[in-house]
């Protein structure tokens, strides 16, 4: 592992020097490489093994604020000069602009912090292979429904990552990541329905088990089956924890400076005002030890830092870079290339308890489209999910539309559940929402 970092930092170290070389005033590389296997099962029989090792070069130059940048999968000396003579010569045909540049000097990581990131699997294809048929064959084997299989996958996957810039700055760190999932079809009569789950994680033992995860797959597979419609009304809405990060994310969206200095978000000038009800607080927290999302400084080589988004409520910080930094005339946040393990406050309330609460209304399991309109924030998407009764699970329900406003969406969040154990990067329990409208016959 070291010698594999101590390579690539040389790469980088390289291709500064050939900038700077070429009258560069300023340069930024970025170097990976990563390699694992992936294998996938399908009825019984292994139906793909991929062994990967792949590269990744990317560098972007300054001829004072003149950007230009190149990138290539090729790591060889002669391929490396290629890609930064190409980025100079964009850089010289580009225009001034006055907000480009590296980020500051004083804004760089001066200590990069162990976040543990880095447990390599040592298993053999063999091994993978029988993981996921176990996998698969719990889904099939729960109910004679479970009549087909899209098939059960394992990827392993272990990564080199090496940043530097002319500051003098170069960061490296080590990462791995694991995954199995599985995806199954249930019949019964005319109806058919298709569902998945999976789990992924730094460190292999933290998987959860083969058997958990074909059996999961197989019941919210069987869940769905024989949904009915609905007619259009208006109803409070539970959107699922395991699609709630969605949400997050379009908020995230909608805070991030490209498209505030573009003035194509409906958050914007929202800075110190209440934008969820007092009882949410959004936090994100990079230095996470063995967070999927962790690290200790973003894309620009800026320290990351843990911080509170919203706090009761308001919101105290939007997402920036050095470039948006700068365009808006605000502090960088450290967040080029995103943020990193976002989390949601959360009640005490189990999804159960969401569904008393509700009473009567929709549970959200799946979401369709692309219907979210970032400047105005209205949001229409195609859904499945579950009809709610009594504070009780009904039936399936399909062909569904759920629309409304994000802005009233945040605002009317009367719950976030306890049900915080889905897998990604993304920690968040159920949403009810007080109401939305819903589309159907």
């Amino acid at each position: 592992m070291p010698e594999k970092l101590e390579q690539l930092k040389q790469v980088v170290e390289d291709i500064l020097s050939q900038a700077r070389s070429q009258g560069a005033s300023a340069a930024e590389a970025g170097v990976s490489a990563t390699n694992g296997i992936a294998t996938t099962v399908r009825l019984g029989e292994t139906e793909t093994i991929e062994h990967n090792s792949d590269n990744g070069m990317g560098i972007t130059v300054y001829f004072g604020q003149r950007k230009g940048s190149a990138s290539t999968t090729d790591l060889s000396p002669e391929a490396i000069k290629q890609t930064v003579e190409a980025a100079c010569h964009i850089a010289r045909f580009t225009t001034d602009d006055p907000y480009s540049g590296l980020a500051n000097a004083e804004e760089m990581l001066a200590e990069q912090p162990d976040l543990d990131l880095y447990h390599p699997w040592d298993i053999t294809v063999d091994q993978a292979i029988d993981l996921a048929l176990a996998c698969e064959t719990a889904a099939l084997e729960t109910d004679s429904r479970i009549q087909n299989s899209e098939g059960a996958s394992l990827n392993t996957a272990r990564g080199f990552h090496v940043y530097g810039n002319s500051h003098g700055f170069l960061g490296a760190y080590p990462s791995t990541r694991h995954s199995l999932s599985c995806s199954v079809l249930a019949q019964d009569g005319n109806s058919m329905q298709r569902d998945y789950w999976y789990d992924t994680s730094r460190l292999p033992e933290q998987l959860a088990t083969p058997e958990s995860i074909g059996k999961k797959t197989a019941e919210r597979t069987l869940a769905r089956l024989n949904p009915r419609k609905l007619k259009t009304r208006t109803v409070p809405v539970i959107f699922r924890s395991d699609v709630a990060p969605s949400l997050l994310r379009s908020f995230i969206n909608a805070i991030r400076g490209s498209s505030l200095y573009r003035k194509s978000t409906f958050m914007l000038d929202k800075l110190g005002q209440q934008v969820f009800p007092e009882h949410i607080t959004i936090s994100e927290n990079p230095l996470l030890a063995q967070g999927l999302g962790s690290s200790a400084y973003d894309s620009d080589g800026v320290a990351t830092r843990a911080r509170k988004i919203v706090e009761n409520g308001i919101l105290n910080s939007y997402v920036l870079d050095a470039y948006s930094s700068r365009k808006l005339g605000m502090a960088n946040t450290g967040n080029a290339g995103g943020v990193r393990n976002l989390s949601i406050s959360q009640s005490d309330k189990t999804f159960d308890d969401l569904l008393r609460e509700m009473q009567t209304g929709l549970v959200v399991t799946e979401m369709m489209g692309q219907g979210v309109n970032p400047v105005t924030g209205d949001y229409s998407r195609g859904a499945a999910g579950f009809w709610v009764e009594n504070g009780e699970i009904q039936y399936p329900v399909d062909e569904i539309t759920i629309a409304g406003n994000l802005r009233d969406m945040f605002s009317m969040l009367s719950f976030t559940g306890n049900d915080t154990d889905n897998p990604g990067s993304i920690k968040t329990g159920s949403w009810l929402v007080e109401k939305m409208t819903i589309a159907g016959d």
